[in-house]
């Protein structure tokens, strides 16, 4: 693994910031999380002996230079304050406290800061930082919110008044602490969340959930550390793994706590926080190649009404999977179409339609040689492009066993009939870059008992929990366009930092060739159950396809071809986030709806509760036929 994890060193208390800087560096962190004011220092702007006391807030700015406090330090708002009491004088002297040392973060440029979250009630405190936000600050603030609540970790000693102890009744979910805060921010990107590690780990379930929110840091006491046989400090194997997951997030790791180790020093925590970011396992073919991607928005391509570039072919062409999958298809359509026997005497004739740069024409002359059938070629491809290296490839390499067609395939008048008719049309979602339209335009010149490679692909959808994603939506906003149009309109992304909710679905499947000639059209609602209580913010679509028999290509999780890449899968967003409670369900309909001149999606939720119709009659996105 290259690179190295962040790290940082939580101090309580700092009485001189510069040695705590030193101590930290020398340790071996990247920054130090200090309290932009004394924790003890309890101000009183209302009433009270300390309400016009004179001297300084904290301390100076000159302590450092604004490089290091821009790069070096994390501001940690006073634990004391609570913005939320139900006494009026706490809680006006929070709100000033609060704003004076907000204030103050902001004048040092510090990059976060940290604020503590101690509860459900919290909604003041989120409106004070709502406010702060809405100036303009460039600065990250972090939740601090542990994984499991205080009274969750408690050991139940008394027996109630029945005999028995029930931990249930005090049981909470810390997770809508955090839920009810950022809805009132209104899921603003610039707040995120650093995740408290307890000693006693949350169900995966609610792992799951905490991976889908934007957690930017995790903090571990020394507490949690266990003893290896040499002496250092070590983590069980569930929180190895926990934080190894956090490292996929890019989030960085606070240590907090007094050393439990002294004869090694804290140096040994951060060595060991390395250790196992060094020692994570190797990223896989599709990892390698998605790195940089990860929830970034990309606009699904449209073949049809634009001619894609040489880069975006080669990108394709990459793939290691999809033509070995697709080689060995047309390999066993020749075995199954031509005897032994017949081999010698019968030409099969081939149509690779979207040809390309030719990758699938390539395929169809491999598989030819391996099986020892003889095949003849048509390259059809619309991209005058694309015809140019085709054209060179036939000249230097295939010869007069390829002919190359620069012509759209629904308009070409084939001079004789295909056996196999072969095309990767493909797009993240099954038939989101038209290949029904296509094939079923293409069809005409297939024989009557002619093969199609894809024979059939289906979509899948399932429900999504990315606050990310939402808000990547959200700034794609453009002012010539309705606020809406980016909800109404699938995105192509490598998903990350998400929580799927539920087992993917089918929804539409296309069978070629379409004998019965069905209309590409389609409708149908499906419903997943909901295990623990979330938020959705759109749903993940996947597709699967059978190329021949049982040779398949697959982007749903569960049934991913190994080490393939061509493909992301597809987010399709809501407008609102919706909250949903363990045990409900959530129900959406989708719709492929088709025109003369225009293909596309609508989709509503109607479970657990109904909302409109998104992107009614195309009106913010639509794929030309």
């Amino acid at each position: 693994m290259t690179g190295r994890a962040s790290c940082g060193r939580d101090f309580h208390c700092c009485p001189d910031i510069s040695d705590c800087l030193d101590i930290a560096s020398k340790a071996g962190f990247d920054f130090a999380c200090v309290p932009i004011v004394h924790p003890r220092y309890k101000r009183e702007f209302t009433e009270g002996r300390a309400k016009s006391r004179p001297g300084a807030l904290t301390r100076s700015d000159m302590l450092l230079t604004s490089g290091d406090w821009s790069s070096l330090i994390v501001g940690k708002i006073s634990p004391w304050l609570d913005l939320d009491s139900d006494v009026e004088v706490i809680r006006k002297n929070s709100e000033k406290a609060f704003q004076q040392e907000i204030a103050y973060a902001t004048h040092l440029s510090v990059p976060a800061v940290l604020i503590e979250l101690k509860g459900l009630k919290c909604v003041n405190l989120a409106r004070y930082l709502h406010e702060h936000l809405a100036s303009g600050p460039n600065q990250q603030l972090w939740l601090r919110v542990p994984m499991v609540a205080p009274c969750d970790s408690c050991d139940y000693l008394i027996e109630s008044e029945t005999g028995d102890a029930d931990p249930e009744k005090n049981t909470q979910d810390t997770w809508h602490w955090w839920n009810t805060f950022r809805s009132v921010c209104g899921s603003s990107k610039k707040i995120g969340l650093c995740l408290e590690i307890s000693a006693d780990l949350p169900a995966d379930d609610v792992i799951d959930r905490w991976c889908g929110e934007p957690v930017k840091s995790a903090m571990i006491s020394t507490s949690i550390f266990l003893t290896n046989k040499k002496g250092f400090p070590v983590l069980s194997k569930a929180h190895q793994v926990l934080i190894q997951r956090f490292f996929k997030l890019d989030a960085q790791i606070i240590v907090n706590g007094t050393e439990r180790h002294p004869d090694k020093s804290i140096r040994a925590y951060q060595q060991y926080i390395e250790h196992l970011y060094q020692t994570q396992g190797p990223r896989d073919a599709l990892e390698q190649y998605a790195k940089g991607y990860e929830d970034y928005l990309q606009c699904p391509l449209q073949p049809l009404m634009d001619n894609l570039e040489s880069q975006t072919y080669e990108t394709f062409e990459k793939d290691p999977i999809k033509y070995t999958q697709y080689q060995k298809a047309i390999y066993y359509a020749l075995i199954d179409r031509v005897s032994w026997e017949e081999k010698d005497s019968t030409v099969i004739v081939v149509m690779v339609v979207g040809a390309g740069r030719g990758p699938l024409v390539r395929a169809s002359l491999m598989a030819a040689q391996n099986a020892d059938r003889r095949i003849r070629v048509y390259a059809v491809e619309k991209n005058p492009n694309a015809v140019v290296t085709l054209e060179n490839l036939k000249a230097d390499m295939w010869g007069q066993q390829v002919e190359v067609v620069s012509c759209d395939m629904r308009e070409w008048e084939s001079p004789e009939k295909a056996d196999i008719l072969v095309s990767e049309l493909l797009g993240s979602f099954g038939d989101n870059e038209l290949s029904p339209e296509c094939l079923d335009g293409a069809q005409r010149f297939l024989k009557d008992d002619g093969v199609s490679i894809p024979r059939e692909y289906t979509s899948y959808v399932s429900p999504l929990q990315s606050s990310r994603l939402y808000n990547e939506v959200r700034m794609c906003r453009d002012k010539d366009k309705h606020p809406e149009t980016p909800f109404e309109m699938p995105y192509v992304v490598r998903l990350h930092n998400c929580n799927v909710l539920a087992e993917p679905k089918p929804l539409f499947t296309f069978t070629h060739p379409n004998r019965d000639f069905r209309d590409n059209s389609r409708y149908k609602s499906v419903e997943f159950d909901i295990s623990s209580d979330t938020v959705l913010h759109g749903f993940a679509g996947y597709f699967d396809a059978v190329l021949y028999n049982d040779v398949t290509l697959s982007i749903v999780p569960a049934t991913h071809s190994p080490g393939m890449f061509s493909w992301f899968p597809i987010f399709i967003p809501i407008k609102e986030p919706v909250y949903v409670a363990k045990g409900d369900q959530v129900e959406v309909h989708f719709w492929r709806l088709v025109t003369s001149k225009n293909v596309w999606y609508e989709w509503c939720v109607t479970k657990p509760q109904v909302y409109a119709i998104h992107n009614q009659k195309g009106r913010s996105y639509t794929i030309g036929l």
